[in-house]
C-alpha cells in the first residue's frame, strides 16, 4: 500500500510538473483530445474542486495535468490529490 501510494503520488507530481513547465505544449495537447478539453474546461470553471475527481481512471491524469496548467498551488494539489491516492489504496487493501 505504501509503495503503490508513493508511486502514484510521484506520477501525479510529474503530471503537475509537465502541465506547469510545458504550458503551451500541454495546453495544446489537452485541447486536442476530447477528455483533455473537457478536463481543461472543468478546471477553468471549478479550480480546486476538480481535484477530488482526479483519482478516477480515465479522467484523473488529465485533471492532474490541468492542475499544473492552471498553476494551482502545489501544496494544496499534493494534499488533496495525494491523500486521495493513499485513501484509494487503503480501501483496496481492506478489500483483500
Amino acid at each position: 500500500m505504501i509503495f503503490a501510494s508513493l508511486g502514484n503520488i510521484l506520477a501525479i507530481c510529474v503530471n503537475y510538473a509537465l502541465g506547469f513547465w510545458l504550458y503551451e505544449k500541454t495546453h495544446a495537447k489537452l485541447e486536442g483530445s476530447k477528455t483533455g478539453a473537457r478536463s481543461l474546461a472543468w478546471g477553468h470553471k471549478y479550480g480546486y474542486f476538480i481535484l477530488p475527481f482526479s483519482f478516477l481512471p480515465v479522467i484523473g491524469d488529465p485533471l492532474t495535468l490541468v492542475a499544473g496548467v492552471l498553476r494551482l498551488n502545489f501544496v494544496w494539489f499534493l494534499v488533496i490529490a495525494g491523500s486521495l491516492r493513499v485513501l484509494r489504496y487503503y480501501f483496496l487493501a481492506q478489500l483483500v
